[in-house]
């Protein structure tokens, strides 16, 4: 037998697994990695994060990243060029990272790479009817594999697509397994780039989970324009500002926001030309940046108070990623939801700043070994291509 499918199958028929999650956002920042160790599969999922770190981009990488990120018009050689280059970063990050924690190579079962997101274009964004959802991860699997000697498990969202979904949000499997709980009603709410929420009824009624519109993605543009700062560090400019109410109805103006759920975005709709549009028709364009940050800020708090109060008062609210460490946006959500409790997902056994690192090394357990899950109105299929070390 192929000694690539020898192995393969061995960690399938594994009673527990060690894997490896990596993740790395639209925020750009840096490099998530999670060890983890699973038993069983499905709903019967037994999990342990042993390890995490964040491996931060250097201001080079993340300079090439930005131009092809979120546009229309790349320099196609260095998307080519950036897709090996991530993937071979990434494997030696890996390596690096294992060595740190004195974790031995060979007792890794696996490796499950989101890869880089540079483009997501569901059709309600792109508009042509005779083109499908796509969305373009990078950061070749082939690659890491190879730097690492690990099988690896990557692109992940394009089996979703092929199965019907738009590529995301992806967190719906890994929070209905890990986070589920009969009898009582909760919300996974994750502020990356862009904000996304699951909902997870107390008595088995329609799960869901949905992009819900922009999370850090434009405090961070705002903050590097106007302050030179990657992010808005302990809301200490937006707690300066004031929020321009104007300013804040013409953001939340988009049609995006009357869509029915489940849906997807992007920074290819909120970026900052977004923001200078609603501006023009608000007529603020003067305002002050201090005050743009905290309008920008009270606008992602309010389109999650909007969606989450759809679920009623009673619900619990466990928020990762972030924005969970941005207090004016969390100050803003517990004024906009006085009946909700607000948690992080660190009571759930889940650090905030590893969730959806662990999130893909879950989805890689399950390639190996789970069943397809139907959740909600999400497809029912298992995802990762598989990449061999030799």
């Amino acid at each position: 037998m192929n000694i690539n499918l020898e192995n393969l199958f061995k960690a399938a028929q594994k009673t527990e697994r060690l894997g490896v999650g990596l993740m790395s956002g639209t925020s750009l920042d840096g490099l998530d990695i999670a060890l983890c160790r699973f038993k069983g599969k499905g709903l019967n999922t037994g999990f342990e994060l042993l390890e995490f770190k964040t491996v931060d981009y250097n201001d080079e990488l993340k300079h090439d990243i930005r131009q092809i990120f979120s546009r229309k018009m790349v320099d196609l050689e260095k998307l080519c060029i950036l897709n090996d280059h991530i993937g071979n970063l990434h494997g030696r990050l890996v390596n690096d990272t294992l060595k740190g924690w004195a974790i031995d190579k060979n007792t890794v079962d696996y490796i499950a790479s989101h890869g880089q997101t540079v483009y997501h274009a569901p059709r309600s964004l792109h508009g042509q009817l005779q083109y499908p959802n796509a969305t373009l991860q990078i950061g070749d699997g082939d690659h890491i594999a190879m730097r690492t000697g690990i099988l690896t498990i990557s692109d992940f969202r394009q089996k979703h697509l092929a199965a019907g979904g738009e590529g995301a949000p992806l967190a719906l499997y890994g929070d209905y397994i890990l986070a589920s709980k009969q009898g009582e009603d909760r919300v996974l709410l994750n502020i990356g780039g862009i904000s996304n929420f699951t909902y997870l009824p107390c008595d088995g009624r329609k799960v869901m989970c949905s992009d819900i519109g922009p999370g850090n993605t434009l405090i961070d543009a705002a903050c590097k324009k106007y302050f030179d700062k990657d992010y808005d560090k302990n809301s200490a400019i937006a707690f300066t500002g004031n929020v321009d109410h104007s300013l804040l109805n013409a953001l939340l103006g988009h049609p995006f926001f009357e869509e029915g759920l489940p849906k997807t975005t992007g920074p290819e709709l909120f970026n900052l030309e977004y923001v200078e549009k609603a501006q023009e028709r608000s007529e603020t364009n003067n305002i002050a940046p201090k005050d743009l940050v905290a309008t920008l800020s009270s606008f992602t708090a309010t389109i999650i108070a909007n969606t989450v109060s759809k679920y009623g008062k009673d619900t619990r609210l466990f928020i990762s990623g972030g924005g969970a460490r941005n207090p004016f946006i969390i100050q803003q959500i517990e004024k906009l939801l006085p009946g909700t409790v607000i948690l992080k997902t660190d009571e759930l056994g889940i650090p905030t700043d590893a969730k959806e690192a662990i999130l893909f090394a879950l989805l890689g357990n399950e390639a190996l070994c789970g069943n397809p899950l139907h959740i909600g109105e999400n497809p029912a299929t298992l995802m990762g291509k598989f990449s061999f070390p030799v």
